[in-house]
């Protein structure tokens, strides 16, 4: 798989909250707002570092830190974008919905977008 970054989004600074992904234009639901290749790495050799926050579980042991936006996003239970792993270590960012432009896109931490369990550390 080859990546090029997404002229869809940009990041900006939230007051209160740090910094998010959004849409730079009207984006249409389905559209794959990007694909991010992911670093694997060991989940003990990265717990106690700043990259933690960052990095998604990626299997047994393995966290996964998405490069291009894709340690970005921030959390919502009600997401109006997806991000679901792809073979061979890459994710991808989906519309959920119609996103307008200006706005954040969002995504579940947990998963699932409908998975409004605890995510084990407070969301800003």
């Amino acid at each position: 798989m080859s990546f090029t970054h997404s002229d869809l989004v940009e990041v900006k600074r939230i007051r209160g909250k740090g910094r998010g992904v959004f849409a730079r234009r009207a984006i249409a639901a389905g559209t794959v707002i990007e694909a991010v290749p992911v670093l694997a790495l060991p989940a003990d050799d990265v717990e106690a570092t700043a990259l933690a926050g960052h990095c998604f579980v990626w299997s047994r042991g393995t966290v996964g830190l998405p490069l291009g936006y894709g340690a970005l996003y921030n959390h919502s239970y009600a997401p109006n974008a997806e991000c679901v792993d792809r073979a061979p270590r890459t994710k991808l960012f989906r519309a959920l919905r119609n996103i307008a432009a200006g706005e954040e896109i969002t995504i579940n931490y947990n998963g699932a977008r409908d998975d409004c369990s605890d995510i084990g550390f407070k969301v800003r």
